[in-house]
């Protein structure tokens, strides 16, 4: 349980009452003289329909004056509603309980509400303090009893961590001592790099978000361990320094490649910044933090596929093979993960479609026919498959199209014409003389008709079953010529 789930369950808890002695109260009172809980309270009231502040009058923030809080208290509030199934819960910044005990002398913006103090209950220690943040981590009666520091410096680091302490889980709290330094790891979110990947990503966004300390803290830590300010140098310089991966930066890369898509704007952003000259030797290595620079190998390989139109099929393998050798490691880079590199990524099963068609099937009786099919052939239909999976784009899409018909139409068209000769010979395998499709299930058993499961489709479902634990028995046979559904 995190932090805020364990201060919500505590504060509604106060409500708690033994019916054979008390009455129900009728709201919880949370008084808070110095103000340290006032920071969170926004985010509380997305946890907490029911609570209440008291302030000025701005009802579309659930704060008003005591009057206000009367009038919520008696249901006068028109189109206000919250679950009846928790307590109203006031909460009184500014304010201490010994502030509300002497009803007749209280301050007259509290003088609607003094009598509260009876009629409901207040949220407060069991020596009837208010709890302060301190008291709610290191108190073993009410709080959490965790080890948390006293001195002045861990209070205000505490304070101003706070909003983050939120979401930390109280269980991995335990046994740890809760410092200056543990509470200052917090204020920057306790992770510098996913931070400054955020700001990034984000901009003035993620600085609007942060508070003053917050973004003061985060600027420290990103000088020191990065040697980059970003209020100083900007978001253009980071950029820069992310494409470059040098040095200590290239953790940062590391992190931004195990979650690019956490990051949409990062791609573009580094786009307009000005790539460093490539040459001849440019590679992967150097410029493969530059989108630009893949788009530029993108380029390339498209005019290259479609330049094996005027190839024949082996010297179109021979390109190819050259083609993948060339741009097998763009696969690895971080844009394919984000769909940069589609035509790098289709050049792999490419590759397998040139490396299988070099042997042919054209030979024997249809037997050998079917056990070559069965055994490699039906891969070759598969590639072409994988190959369309990556492209999208119509002009990736007329590339790889160029490039499958340079070697698969001529492989499947010299074995369409040695089947039918060979048909022509032997005559077509004989469906009726085979077993059934199937034999009759128990009770309980499902059969499933696929009109139109192609050999190559079908070892795929095959793949995809065994992955699920299904156990799988095959039974293949010729299909029916012509065919007919």
């Amino acid at each position: 349980m995190i932090f805020l789930e364990k201060l919500i369950k505590s504060i509604r808890s106060a409500a708690v009452y033994n019916p054979d002695v008390q009455a129900s109260p009728s709201c919880i009172l949370w008084t808070d003289r110095d103000r340290q809980w006032e920071a969170i309270i926004p985010r509380l009231k997305t946890e907490m329909p029911e609570l209440f502040v008291l302030g000025e009058y701005v009802p579309e923030k659930q704060e008003g004056p005591g009057i206000w809080l009367r009038c919520v208290l008696a249901g006068t509030i028109e189109g206000l509603k919250f679950s009846e199934k928790y307590l109203p819960v006031f909460y009184l910044p500014g304010i201490s309980r010994q502030d509300l005990r002497a009803v007749e002398n209280c301050k007259e913006e509290l003088k609607p509400i003094a009598e509260l103090q009876y009629r409901g209950v207040i949220w407060s220690q069991i020596n009837a303090k208010d709890w302060t943040v301190l008291a709610f981590l290191k108190s073993d009666q009410g709080g959490l009893g965790l080890d948390a520091a006293m001195d002045k410096e861990a209070k205000n680091a505490m304070q101003l961590s706070l909003y983050r302490l939120l979401d930390e889980d109280v269980e991995l709290l335990k046994g740890k001592r809760l410092d200056k330094n543990f509470f200052n790891t917090l204020l920057t979110g306790g992770d510098p790099i996913r931070e400054l990947l955020q700001w990034l990503d984000k901009g003035e966004v993620f600085k609007e978000v942060q508070g003053e300390n917050e973004w003061k803290a985060f600027n420290s830590v990103c000088e020191s361990q990065l040697a980059y300010n970003p209020e100083n140098d900007g978001a253009f310089a980071g950029f820069e320094k992310l494409a470059k991966r040098s040095g200590a930066w290239k953790t940062v890369w590391e992190r931004y490649c195990e979650a690019p898509k956490r990051y949409p704007n990062i791609p573009g952003s580094i786009r307009n910044c000005p790539m460093p000259d490539p040459d001849l030797f440019s590679s992967e290595e150097s410029h493969g933090g530059w989108p630009q620079w893949n788009e530029v190998q993108e380029d390339k390989l498209r005019d290259a596929l479609n330049g094996l139109n005027n190839l024949t099929p082996d010297k179109a393998r021979i390109k190819i093979f050259e083609l993948e050798k060339s741009h097998e490691q763009r696969r690895d880079l971080v844009w394919a993960d984000l769909g940069f590199s589609s035509l790098a990524s289709s050049l792999e099963p490419l590759f397998n479609l040139a490396r299988i068609t070099q042997e042919s099937l054209v030979a024997g009786t249809i037997s050998d026919l079917k056990e070559g099919y069965l055994q490699w052939g039906w891969k070759v239909d598969r590639m072409v498959i994988e190959i369309l999976f990556h492209v999208d784009s119509q002009k990736d899409f007329e590339a790889v199209t160029t490039a499958i018909r340079a070697v698969y139409l001529p492989w499947v068209e010299d074995f369409a014409r040695y089947f039918q000769k060979v048909v022509g010979l032997e005559g077509y395998p004989e469906i009726r003389t085979q077993a059934p499709l199937y034999e009759t299930g128990s009770t309980g058993e499902c059969v499933i008709f696929i009109d139109g499961l192609r050999f190559d489709t079908a070892k795929r479902l095959q793949e995809l079953l065994f992955d699920s634990k299904v156990t799988i028995k095959e039974n293949i046979i010729w299909a029916a010529l012509p065919s007919v559904t």
